[in-house]
């Protein structure tokens, strides 16, 4: 989800009702004006919660309110400059503190990404990175050995959004990654649907859904946000596994 979107004020709530209907893992977007890796729907979340004021400090006390109540882990998605602009080694520092668990950067590439790679294991944050069905085969094993607490699987070429079903190419492609690693794996771009994952869940640890996820709590009345987001939420936590948590 976009912190700060639909306001600033629905964040806590919202991240209350994705940990109830079944998420094991919160990955709270930090807005930035130009987000390379993002489809429309997040462009303008994204878009909408800066002009509600939403910056790194306030994410970072928004979860610090979120850890009274919860330990689920909660990973920020953001790019590089918010980071810079606030002070690399000072957002990791005030991450940690915050409660930070990972960070997904995804406009850094491991061989770029030392200075910030070396920060990650000094205050015990992920970093992610992601691997997608373009990335040359003589970087796939160091982006792998390089990516902490999971690696991101790209199941699309492309920015996030929803797409009605997998090229039948990404299930050849994860089984690749999957021979060079025993890292968790987690699949996103493009999950909308709980039908999609059939026939992928067994190849991979979990599954990451953004766009759906944003654009649901965009267009819902506050009055109905929770229902929607439980009759989404509910078939892919019976697909995968397991019953909600709020259960």
């Amino acid at each position: 989800m976009t912190a700060g979107y639909p306001d600033i004020k629905s964040t806590e709530k919202i991240v209350s009702y994705l940990e109830k209907y079944g998420s094991d893992i919160i990955e709270l977007g930090l807005p930035f004006s130009d987000p390379i890796a993002d489809g429309p729907v997040i462009q303008n979340s994204s878009f909408k919660a800066l002009q509600k004021g939403m910056t790194a400090k306030l994410i970072l006390k928004i979860i610090s309110n979120i850890r009274k109540r919860t330990q689920i882990p909660i990973i920020i998605m953001t790019y590089l400059n918010p980071i810079h602009r606030y002070g690399t080694e000072k957002f990791f520092a005030d991450a940690k503190q915050a409660g930070v668990d990972g960070l997904i950067i995804p406009d850094i590439t491991p061989e770029e990404g030392r200075f910030i790679i070396n920060l990650s294991k000094k205050y015990n944050i992920s970093v992610i990175f992601l691997i997608t069905p373009t990335t040359a085969k003589s970087r796939q094993s160091f982006i792998l050995n390089k990516s902490r607490g999971f690696v991101y699987v790209v199941s699309i070429t492309g920015v996030t959004g929803s797409k009605k079903q997998f090229h039948p190419a990404i299930i050849k492609f994860i089984k690749e990654i999957r021979r060079k690693t025993h890292k968790p794996l987690m699949l996103g771009f493009g999950i909308s649907a709980a039908g999609q994952v059939s026939n992928i869940k067994k190849l991979v640890n979990g599954i990451i859904i953004g766009s759906a996820i944003v654009k649901i709590t965009g267009e819902s009345k506050a009055s109905e946000l929770e229902n929607n987001l439980s009759k989404f939420l509910t078939p892919f936590r019976k697909e995968l596994g397991g019953e909600p948590h709020g259960n």
